[in-house]
């Protein structure tokens, strides 16, 4: 995203890299350790460091394309050039679903813990006015640039990664190897329940509509925009190693099937791992922590679809232009999350497929032909295929899915 002012010194990897890592680590990693348990601790582990390589891989494929283009240039205009008008349009609507669903349900579960927490302190609001002072106060963040963003992921960030230590950190001296490294019951297996974990690890690594924006932010930098992916996604992937060694290291598998059958919710998880945690206040702690994963994807997610709709329009970057594609961004979706507070839940399973297509298949095949055609572009042929072959295997595994032919660990 470019800024309205633009800094003459080089911004520090630093930024990026929270804009990153607060996009890709919400609210959602609560949900990592509950759809994980019948592959358990090994495959976890195994499939989470998979996703990482492969999403970085793909994010640094996009990146690389994305140099040989005039600043300002984003996903669409990349994707029409070198893909064609069917591409573009197949992939523009499946970034718009993703991003916009996001959005949507990022607006419709924050209001209600936004309007509980004002209410706590004196201010009456009712919960439609909570989503749409939430939404204002995101909407300017983000019509101000990357600046604004970035400063602001990084307070969320800190402020996330310090609660998860005060909250988490005592489990870690609780954690019980035996069972995170323990064999399968007799006559069950770990693998079969691996595959379905795909599509999941997947979702838990969305970040590449925010990297046109970094490419002008850091002025086609490669260096410093390779650092700040890297560093940024693996920030994102030790919180998850460290939350997930938390929970299965301190809940036996066998408590996870009476989490899934209670809606495997933030609520039903920390109450059964609210006997091993040593906190005074934790609800308030708790509550803490949630806003600031919400703001924080919702701030990353946010700004990858303003500057997709910005590029899409060709609006520029005026602050009148600015405005008019934070109101496309935020209305929406608002709009919505108003009359429909709950009708994300349908089309949310949805959202891993597409963004299989726009965050894994089509980077490598942007990167394909951005090597036939640029003579500075690196060749990256094993990387290209290793990125195609993971997007395959989660196509695979959401249709297994769907159609019910994967097994489901603890479903009633």
């Amino acid at each position: 995203m470019t800024d309205i002012t633009l800094s003459r010194r080089q911004p520090s990897v630093w930024w990026g890299a929270m804009i990153i890592c607060g996009t890709v680590v919400g609210a959602g990693m609560f949900t990592l350790p509950v759809v994980m348990a019948g592959a358990w601790f090994g495959w976890a582990l195994l499939l989470l460091l998979v996703t990482w390589g492969a999403m970085l891989l793909s994010g640094l494929l996009f990146m690389r394309t994305s140099l040989h283009y005039p600043q300002g240039s984003g996903y669409d205009t990349l994707t029409k050039d070198l893909l064609g008008r069917g591409w573009a349009t197949l992939n523009g609507l499946s970034i718009l679903f993703v991003l916009g669903i996001l959005t949507y349900a990022y607006i419709s579960a924050s209001g209600p813990v936004y309007q509980h927490s004002l209410n706590q302190v004196g201010l009456p609001i009712s919960t439609a006015g909570a989503k749409i002072a939430l939404t204002l106060c995101v909407a300017a963040v983000v019509w101000l640039g990357t600046t604004g963003v970035s400063r602001l992921m990084t307070f969320c960030v800190l402020a996330k990664i310090l609660l998860l230590i005060l909250l988490f950190g005592g489990l870690l001296t609780q954690v019980n190897l035996p069972s995170l490294f323990a064999s399968a019951p007799e006559g069950e297996r770990y693998w079969p329940y691996a595959l379905g974990v795909l599509p999941f690890c997947l979702a838990s690594f969305g970040y590449h509509g925010n990297i046109t924006g970094l490419v002008s932010y850091y002025n086609g930098n490669k260096q410093h925009i390779t650092r700040a992916l890297l560093l940024g996604t693996l920030l994102s992937l030790a919180l998850y190693l460290f939350w997930i060694t938390c929970t299965m290291g301190n809940l036996p598998r066998t408590a996870f099937p009476a989490i899934v059958q209670q809606g495997g919710d933030i609520a039903t998880l920390m109450a059964a791992l609210s006997e091993h945690l040593h906190v005074n206040a934790l609800a308030l702690m708790m509550s803490i922590f949630s806003h600031f994963a919400v703001i924080a994807s919702f701030l990353g997610v946010t700004a990858g679809l303003f500057d997709f709709i910005a590029d899409r329009l060709g609006w520029g970057n005026s602050p009148t232009a600015r405005l008019k594609t934070a109101s496309l961004t935020f209305l929406p979706p608002l709009i919505a999350s108003l009359l429909w507070p709950h009708g994300f839940v349908a089309a949310i399973g949805f959202a891993g497929l597409f963004a299989t297509l726009w965050a894994v298949i089509v980077p490598a095949l942007l990167a394909w032909k951005a090597q036939q055609r640029f003579a500075t572009m690196p060749r990256s042929t094993l990387a290209i295929g290793l990125v195609l072959l993971f997007g395959a295997l989660n196509i695979l595994a959401w249709l297994l899915s769907e159609f019910g032919w994967l097994p489901g660990f603890g479903s009633a």
